[in-house]
């Protein structure tokens, strides 16, 4: 590879950073840390397999909850290595495709499970606003056509945010500020002009993120004026109820995403510290505390989960018995 000024257009590696400063705590910064991959690894799988088993929760909310189980786990289990291998081994090393091909699929699940928030909150308008179509509308057809458009838009969305970093000159070992590959971590500090790379990442979040969080608040705001129209106190109450769990799975979405992105393009003298947090936050808060709102707040899933768990355990004593 030929270097001219210590720069190269495509580096051999990038060099990950956990929690700059706190090294040599890396072994006990590991422990919570895996503990909570543990979390949302069984609690995204629990889900997925209870909705798969039980035949009633067949129904067009529980299969958008899987969509987001799915993407929570995807997601945690693409940070999963290289986040453990910094910690655990100091494996800080990462080639730039490798590098390139994560930074994909962290921002493609992302920008998915984005995308099925917006679905869920859809969901919740017809159920509310619009029950006697609910049924009609939300068949099984149209549920596959939906799950197969969104995955397609973060696939053409995407390619040419990754073709643009072919065009930009990076040091030759760079460090970057996660355990993971970020796309606006990337493309700070580097030789060339990175205001089109920075242009079109933010492009992406505003039209991917963007446009979805603005149909999650007009739903609502629909939602608000038909539960609003309710003359029972109880029926209001119990329609609000069901939009709980997609309320917070929002809030705890959005926030940690919204504050990482506003840290690297608008605040560049943040501490990388302070930049780690938010990205471990970003990328561990929604897979660990989704599977837990959804399974205390959701009775039907959590309903589901016991049942397994009593048949689960009879079945052991059963086969000790013999």
């Amino acid at each position: 590879m030929m270097i001219f000024n210590n720069t190269t257009s495509s580096p051999s590696t990038f060099l990950l950073t956990a929690f700059p400063g706190l090294e040599l705590a890396h072994v006990w910064i590991s422990i919570p840390v895996c503990c909570l991959y543990i979390i949302a690894l069984l609690g995204n799988t629990m889900i997925l397999f209870v909705i798969f088993v039980k035949q009633h929760l067949h129904k067009p909310m529980y299969y958008f909850l899987s969509m987001l189980s799915a993407a929570d786990l995807c997601l945690t289990i693409t940070t999963l290595p290289t986040v453990l291998g910094v910690l655990w081994f100091h494996a800080r090393e990462i080639s730039f495709k490798a590098c390139l091909i994560q930074m994909f699929f962290v921002h493609a699940f992302s920008f998915l499970e984005s995308s099925v928030l917006a679905i869920m909150a859809f969901d919740r308008f017809m159920a509310i606003c619009n029950p006697l179509k609910y049924a009609t509308v939300l068949k099984d057809m149209m549920i596959m056509v939906i799950g197969l458009f969104i995955c397609v838009r973060q696939l053409i969305f995407i390619f040419p945010m990754l073709l643009a970093l072919k065009t930009v000159s990076f040091q030759e070992r760079k460090e970057l500020s996660h355990p993971f590959c970020y796309h606006p971590d990337i493309i700070r500090d580097t030789y060339s002009n990175p205001w089109i790379n920075s242009f079109l990442g933010l492009f992406l979040q505003l039209y991917m993120t963007g446009t979805d969080l603005m149909f999650i608040l007009v739903s609502y705001v629909l939602i608000i004026r038909a539960v609003l129209s309710i003359v029972a106190p109880k029926k209001q109450k119990k329609a609000l109820n069901t939009c709980v769990c997609h309320i917070c799975a929002v809030t705890i979405f959005y926030v940690p995403m919204i504050s990482l992105s506003f840290t690297h393009r608008l605040l560049s003298s943040t501490p990388r510290v302070i930049c780690s947090i938010l990205a471990n936050v970003y990328l561990l808060l929604p897979p660990v505390v989704n599977p837990i709102i959804y399974s205390l707040k959701t009775r039907t899933i959590r309903q589901a989960m016991l049942q397994l768990l009593q048949t689960k355990g009879s079945w052991s004593r059963n086969v000790r018995g013999l």
